[in-house]
């Protein structure tokens, strides 16, 4: 038997009331608890006041957003077909001859298309807002931060030293192992009170603990003749994995910009796995969310006399964390190289929509 259109408007008409009733409360709990805390860290620092707090709070949010997006998927899937089922309206449409796939499909669309919206709008929101909301971080609760730009194979650093800070560029990076080297550099230096007063122009610089070492080095100073000097050692504090470290993180980066970034990562020689990874699990985000609502309708399209709320709620909460513990395992391997990229991207969602599958095929054919 068809399932006809004005029964697929309300079941998933129902279904999208519940997670934007349930997305609206989870955002709300999250600006809550986020603002109770950049309170806290804010409490011995007098310069920042509570807009401030509240900004950075509100910046942050569409980051969190599109991380419980999967959550408030599977608990609107969990409240709409427990709605449905209590009230018998989904009884009687199974009564009809209407199986659970059919009516299963309104929920299971909608969830992908929010899928598909989460990577293709939330996320290019969120890892703006997110980059903003990191760089008032850094300036108001860090003090200071280290700055790293890629553009094609050439690099741009910002450091600190004794003398002040020094901003570098460098046509080429050579990175072997735990060697880093820069190419055809050249190094603006500044006081403390961010007067210019040296520049260096050098072949190359080979980062040592502490310094770089710089060879083929022309030293310029305001009103003095440059000075070539083979061998010149400039203080720093920065190391290999500072560095890396100071690379956009991906949760910064829309889903539109990844690719194009991580090709230029790897091509100055430094490791992308971590933005490989996160491109490849938003990819994901789809077959999660159509996986979510199966795992929430396998736990409540039972009638309600065979289960009760405390069943429902409970199961529902467990799996969600079991999932998201799976999630940052799986997370871990991927990053660490145990497991390929595609494999710890794809898993979860491969995982949460078999177990749905599973437990759905067992209630609905026995």
């Amino acid at each position: 038997m068809r399932l006809s259109s004005t029964l697929s408007l309300y079941v998933g008409r129902h279904f999208i009331a519940a997670f934007l009733m349930l997305l609206s409360l989870f955002m709300l709990l999250v600006l809550l608890f986020d603002t109770v805390e950049l309170m806290r860290r804010s409490a011995s620092k007098p310069h920042i006041d509570f807009g401030m707090v509240l900004e950075m709070a509100l910046l942050k949010l569409p980051y969190m957003c599109q991380e419980i997006f999967p959550f408030a998927v599977l608990f609107a899937g969990m409240a709409c077909f427990w709605r449905l089922t209590r009230s018998n309206e989904l009884v009687v449409t199974r009564g009809s001859g209407v199986s659970a796939w059919q009516f299963l499909l309104p929920p299971v669309t909608i969830a992908a298309m929010l899928g598909i919206f989460q990577i293709t709008t939330v996320n290019h929101i969120a890892s703006n807002t997110l980059s903003r909301f990191e760089q008032l971080e850094a300036a108001h609760f860090q003090g200071s931060r280290h700055l790293l730009t890629l553009s094609g194979s050439s690099i741009w650093l910002r450091q600190s030293n004794v003398k002040g800070q020094s901003v570098i560029h460098a046509e080429r990076v050579v990175q072997n192992e735990e060697d880093l080297e820069l190419n055809n550099l050249v190094v603006f230096m500044y006081a403390r009170s961010g007067s210019f007063f040296m520049r260096i122009d050098a072949k190359s610089a080979r980062l040592e603990d502490g310094f770089w070492h710089v060879g083929d080095a022309w030293i310029y100073e305001p009103e003095k003749p440059a000075v070539h000097e083979e061998a010149y050692l400039l203080d720093t504090d920065l190391t290999l994995d500072k560095i890396q470290d100071s690379f956009a993180p991906p949760e910064t980066m829309s889903f539109w910009d990844l690719p194009g970034f991580i090709n230029t990562l790897e091509s100055a020689g430094f490791s992308a796995l971590r933005h490989r990874l996160h491109w490849h699990g938003l990819l994901a985000a789809p077959l999660l969310m159509v996986a979510m609502v199966l795992i929430g309708a396998a736990f409540t399209l039972r009638h309600s006399r065979r289960g009760a709320t405390t069943y429902v709620i409970g199961g529902g909460v467990l799996t969600g964390f079991a999932l998201y513990f799976f999630s940052d395992v799986v997370f871990a391997l991927g990053l660490s190289d145990s497991i390929p990229v595609t494999l710890a991207a794809w898993s979860p969602s491969g995982v949460a929509l078999l177990l749905g599958l599973t437990s759905l095929l067992h209630m609905e054919d026995g």
